[in-house]
């Protein structure tokens, strides 16, 4: 078992994987480690998959990564010192995992959805030297997050995966087209797609994501 600050659910690369990889997954607000941990079945043999439980507790079995309101204009308010702290965390479990792992930092994505989402498309953000991809899921970007943002060319060769739902009904389509946006002026590789349906990883979402990781695999893990 991995000692890491973050509670975690791991489960480990194929044994005849030569190069192994590692992804790191955060759930969304009210979930927990077991939420995304059940799609280790669909990752790709190569692939280490840690599901974090974030720091927060909202009640039994429920947790988030900071705490937020909406307002009735839809404006959002976090908490920023608790956003700030659980950046901390999931930077250390990051680096600490791949460490402990013997996995580079070229070969280690994060990925999330919802409120996990924040967190993963955050990292890479701010920290781009501990990972080498990101996935994101029905999410958004955090705009007070980016006054940490490294230099754009810090961003160089990484890797970013994005999807929505059409119809989300917690998390409009806007937001997903905000980060298309955002990644559009940073010379990393987009990949943008949106799908039918609401808040949830539908079964082509999926498929495609996954494919997306394979791809990584293939292209630079050589």
């Amino acid at each position: 078992m991995l000692e890491l600050p973050l509670s975690s659910l791991h489960r480990p690369a194929a044994a005849h994987a030569p190069n192994p990889w590692l992804l790191l997954l955060m759930h969304g607000v009210g979930s927990n480690e077991q939420d995304l941990f059940g799609l280790a079945p669909y990752v790709p043999a190569p692939f280490h998959v840690l599901s974090l439980r974030a720091p927060y507790r909202m009640g039994p079995q429920a947790h988030a990564w900071f705490d937020f309101t909406v307002a009735a204009d839809g404006t959002r308010s976090i908490d920023e010192p608790q956003e700030a702290a659980s950046r901390a965390l999931v930077a250390q479990a990051v680096d600490q995992a791949a460490r402990r792992l013997g996995i580079p930092a070229a070969r280690v994505v994060v990925g999330g959805f919802s409120q996990g989402g924040i967190m993963a498309l955050t990292l890479l953000l701010t920290q781009p030297a501990l990972l080498q991809a990101c996935m994101v899921w029905h999410s958004r970007l955090l705009p007070q997050a980016l006054g940490d943002a490294a230099p754009a060319a810090a961003l160089a060769g990484r890797r970013l995966w994005v999807s929505h739902g059409v119809q989300d009904n917690v998390i409009p389509l806007a937001s997903a087209q905000a980060i298309r946006d955002h990644a559009q002026g940073l010379p990393l590789a987009l990949s943008y797609r949106e799908y039918p349906g609401v808040h949830e990883i539908r079964p082509e979402e999926l498929r495609d994501s996954m494919a997306w990781l394979q791809d990584l695999t293939n292209v630079m893990g050589k």
